[in-house]
């Protein structure tokens, strides 16, 4: 449990950081979209190509495959390094893995642009979650996050459909270059409106019980970024086969965008003092929405509502795994992140691999069927664990 504490009057707290969070926040989602945008862009890109989808999903694979291998490394590598110089860093070879992305002449030239981009999300989600933490007292780490979250929310479930759409209309190559300029701009701002803040100087040897903790909160993002993205790598399909048309995917994952911000707005002011009951809450509303899409399909009406319930519940997911890494205490704030991104990346990786082997052989509806499964089990595991998600 999080004590009260007395706070020093010379200590920042949430307002007084809260545009440094937005930055943050700015920066986050455009990140997130760069990372996700393949996940909408998949028919047009294996067109582009001559493959097919589930081998164009494999870029995803690739950026998630380098992150979790390289989040830990590279945060342990560069922990001496200022936070705010790693920020600048990371928005200038976003850029570059964008622009490549852009030019990509083949489908080789593309992965290796998302290969730069992996290795650069290695590094940012562990940077950025240390930083958020080390911007407000202790006892408003939940909240924080949640603000500078919905960037990551917003990325997932507004900028995928906000390229895809561009994609659709102008091509798939017009939004990595919108990606660029974004990430350009975000350096800028980076620049000139973030603070310095202390490195990371408070690692600890963590005591046997909360290293159980930690592995118990990892676990769990896996399974539930496994079952997220075990179906919503391959949800511009779904739609398709549904019977939507490729200029109605962008506008329908607009609407399930909306959701998600709904649901990190909803679950942010309870992260501090009601952790585990939220994610109970959360993962549950997220695994129905999902089994309700393999339900409703082909369906199109139905399987769009199920969809805005599901991707609703996931909007919060990445805040809770993050304030429940963080208040372990395990170690720093920034190595915190650094297990948080690998394990999500894990997840993504694999959900990805699973959710092409499936559609290839069976199906979408059996792809959603297993990913309501995952997530069911990480639901298991946070049940039979209370002191991991403590408040």
């Amino acid at each position: 449990m999080v004590k009260n504490e007395v706070r020093d009057p010379t200590e920042p707290g949430l307002g007084d950081a809260r545009a440094a969070l937005i930055v943050l926040a700015l920066a986050v989602f455009a990140a997130v979209t760069t990372e996700m945008a393949p996940v909408g862009l998949l028919p047009a890109i294996g067109h582009a190509f001559g493959v097919a989808e589930s081998t164009a999903g494999l870029l995803v694979s690739l950026y998630a495959v380098i992150v979790a291998a390289l989040a830990v490394p590279l945060t342990l590598a560069t922990k001496r390094i200022a936070g705010k110089r790693l920020l600048l860093l990371a928005m200038g070879s976003y850029t570059a893995s964008n622009v490549i992305s852009a030019l990509a002449p083949s489908l080789a030239v593309l992965a290796a642009g998302r290969a730069v981009g992996g290795v650069t999300h290695a590094l940012f989600f562990s940077v950025f979650i240390g930083y958020v933490t080390r911007l407000v007292p202790a006892a408003q780490t939940g909240r924080a996050l949640a603000l500078a979250s919905a960037g990551a929310t917003a990325g997932f479930v507004l900028g995928v459909p906000l390229a895809t759409a561009l994609g659709n209309a102008a091509g798939w190559r017009a939004a990595f270059a919108a990606l660029a300029a974004l990430m350009a701009v975000a350096g800028v701002l980076v620049a000139v409106m973030l603070p310095d803040v202390r490195s990371q100087s408070d690692e600890r040897r963590p005591a046997p019980g909360r290293l159980r903790q930690m592995v118990t909160v990892i676990g769990s993002n896996t399974l539930v970024f496994l079952g997220q993205y075990t179906l919503y790598t391959y949800v511009s399909v779904l739609l398709l086969r549904s019977g939507a048309s490729s200029l109605a995917v962008g506008p329908i994952l607009l609407v399930f965008g909306v959701f998600g911000l709904i649901g990190i707005w909803s679950a942010g002011p309870r992260l501090d003092r009601h952790l585990r009951g939220s994610v109970l809450v959360i993962l549950a509303i997220l695994a129905a929405g999902i089994a309700a899409a393999g339900a409703a399909f082909p369906v199109l009406a139905l399987v769009i509502v199920a969809g805005a319930v599901w991707n609703g519940a996931f909007g919060a997911v990445p805040s809770i795994y993050q304030t429940a890494a963080v208040r372990t205490q395990t170690t720093s704030p920034e190595l915190a992140g650094a297990w948080v991104n690998a394990s999500s990346n894990t997840g993504i990786a694999a959900g990805a691999a699973l959710g092409s082997v499936v559609l290839g052989s069976a199906g979408i509806r059996d792809v959603a069927w297993l990913a309501a499964a995952f997530v069911i089990l990480a639901i298991v595991m946070v049940f039979l664990t209370r002191r991991a998600f403590g408040s």
